[in-house]
């Protein structure tokens, strides 16, 4: 799979770019770069900039998504095919899925009113999860 990503984007293929699109789809969840430079560099071994540099090569190719959060730091992950929804703790970064679109109304109103042909969209709330809560 990270060949064919690879390739479509007219990027050379290379163990390093190979490994971090492997973690982020093994992992199925955002990573910061500090995350994926700890697993990686135990199979590996690479500098944290190398990292950074493949990640951000990866994001302007448009294979990578990046999105800062509440905490400052950046997470990247691969794009969904389909849109998402999810709580996320911003103590302990737990990802809680929401299984349903409460946007669908909404988006179809944005079109009709704008004529903008939304392709997708991803919905994300931060807080703390149950277990959080307990410990503040």
């Amino acid at each position: 799979m990270e060949q064919n990503i690879l390739k479509k984007a007219e990027l050379k293929t290379t163990k390093k770019r190979q490994m971090l699109l492997f973690l982020l789809q093994k992992h199925a969840r955002p990573m910061t770069a500090e995350e994926l430079h700890e697993m990686a560099n135990n199979i590996l071994p690479m500098n944290v900039s190398t990292v950074y540099r493949t990640l951000n090569t990866l994001t302007e190719k448009d294979i990578l998504i990046r999105s800062v959060r509440q905490d400052g730091k950046a997470y990247y992950s691969l794009p969904k095919k389909d849109h998402y929804h999810r709580l996320v703790c911003d103590l302990c970064g737990k990802v809680i899925p929401i299984d349903t679109c409460p946007l669908s109304e909404l988006e179809e109103n944005l079109q009709a009113k704008t004529g903008f042909r939304i392709t997708g969209h991803s919905l994300e709330f931060t807080g703390l999860c149950p277990e959080c809560t307990e410990k503040v």
